[in-house]
């Protein structure tokens, strides 16, 4: 008796020692989990506006890299918040705030965040009236090869892989050719791009240096990086821009302590999160993709634009090309997180498209510097296939290794995780935007969709 009472106690000693080791991280996780799940669910419903009470779990339900199952979402629809917990582990509330999204709020509650946002301003709108781009009126031939394509394009075929079409929009000539959106979704809904935002935050850039605030073979200001001998200080705006910056960051979504989920969904401030990152390479040496790198930008468009950095996106480029949906979503300290956070239509994600298709002009006003685009189009030096230019995806994998598709050599996109994608083909004046939600990978396949758009719209 005496030898299994101390076997039982050794044990319960060895499980508590285990559970005090594992209990860090699993509280960790869980903070993530809920976070992620109430930023979500709380943009799907206050700003896509998509009504369905299954919109939260439709949204979440796909992504296997935190336990969402377990995650229970509550909605305060007179505060505009939402509230993900889990086993009583962790709790993270989201809130909404006009013209600014949502934020998690993280160090801050619901009411604070709320009084620190600054009042919203009218947005203007494009007259409904006027056929688009300067409006909201589509009228077009029917296309019976086009209508095939999106056929198939909102049609499920292996439910292992599920495509989750939710909007496409196709571009020829300036003007829509083709447009489709799933139930529930239409051409008011605001979708996320996640990172298709790095490209936005690449136009913005540009137009800093196009009014020569920023230079391209000069390091961006940041306050983090200025101590006494920081290595970092040598960064360049246009390394960062090129994904070269030598700093360590790991972009693993289905790790979730990795750096990249801890710095969406657990951090306050993403940029300050991810200029703490130390070299892990010389600058320009060494190719990584980051979300990191592109919070390390927004963080330092705050410091060279002080109180005008809130109304930048909108006043240097949303309003300018008309995408009155477009809205950044700010993390608890202010700062818009660049790498994932804008909603837009499927229509603006085209407007924004057409800027690039048209050499960054619209309607005769350059709004990127003369170059621009080309420096955008153009392969990194580190990317080893070619495969990334300035915050713009050249070349893309097709879904379980299928062979390449012939399309224009100067095709470049602007992707985003679920496959969200603004195709760009300035030879053939052609913008195609496809959202949706195809998670996990394989459900997509945006080459052969625009493959088959180019076939259908002839030369």
């Amino acid at each position: 008796m005496k030898r299994r009472r101390l076997i039982l106690a050794v044990a319960l000693a060895a499980f508590a020692a285990a559970l005090a080791v594992a209990f860090p991280s699993v509280y960790r996780m869980a903070q993530i989990a809920t976070a992620f799940s109430a930023e979500t669910a709380c943009s799907a419903l206050f700003v896509s506006r998509r009504t369905d009470p299954a919109t939260p779990t439709e949204d979440l339900r796909a992504y296997g890299s935190v336990p969402l199952g377990l995650v229970v979402i509550e909605v305060d629809r007179d505060q505009r918040a939402v509230t993900g917990r889990m086993f009583g582990l962790a709790e993270r509330r989201a809130a909404y705030r006009d013209g600014l999204g949502c934020t998690l709020a993280i160090d801050a509650s619901v009411a604070e965040l709320q009084a620190a946002a600054p009042p919203a301003e009218p947005v203007p709108r494009p007259a409904v009236d006027a056929s688009w781009p300067e409006g909201n009126r589509v009228t077009f031939a029917p296309n019976a090869a086009l209508e095939r394509a999106l056929d198939g394009a909102f049609t499920e075929g292996d439910a292992r892989t599920p495509r989750r079409t939710r909007a496409i929009v196709v571009v020829h000539r300036g003007r829509i050719v083709a447009e489709r959106y799933a139930p529930g979704v239409g051409p008011e809904t605001a979708l996320p791009g996640w990172s298709m935002t790095k490209s936005v935050f690449g136009a913005l850039a540009g137009i800093l240096v196009g009014r020569g605030v920023w230079r391209l073979d000069a390091p961006p200001p940041l306050a983090a990086w200025r101590g006494p001998g920081d290595p970092r200080a040598a960064i360049t705006l246009d390394q960062l821009l090129r994904m070269s910056s030598g700093l360590a960051f790991d972009e693993n979504y289905g790790d979730p302590l990795s750096d990249v989920n801890v710095m969406l969904w657990g951090s306050r401030d993403a940029g300050a999160f991810a200029a703490r990152k130390e070299l892990a390479h010389e600058p320009g040496a060494h190719w990584n993709y980051s979300s990191g790198t592109t919070n390390v930008l927004s963080r330092a468009m705050r410091e060279s634009l002080g109180r005008d950095y809130a109304a930048f996106p909108r006043l240097a480029l949303f309003d300018r090309l008309g995408m009155a949906s477009a809205l950044i979503e700010p993390d608890a300290s202010g700062t818009f997180v660049g790498s994932s956070l804008m909603f837009a239509t499927a229509r603006d994600w085209a407007r924004f498209g057409l800027l690039f298709a048209n050499d960054g002009k619209w309607h005769g006003e350059r709004i990127l510097p003369e170059g621009w685009v080309r420096y955008s189009a153009t392969p990194a030096p580190a990317a080893p296939k070619g495969e990334y230019g300035a915050h713009w995806w050249l070349k893309l994998s097709r879904p379980g290794g299928a062979p390449a598709v012939q399309l224009p050599p100067d095709t470049f996109y602007a992707a985003g995780h679920g496959g969200q994608f603004v195709t760009v083909v300035p030879s053939r004046s052609l913008v195609i935007v496809r959202l949706g939600h195809s998670v996990p990978g394989g459900g997509w396949d945006q080459p052969g969709f625009d493959a088959l758009v180019l076939e259908a719209i002839g030369s």
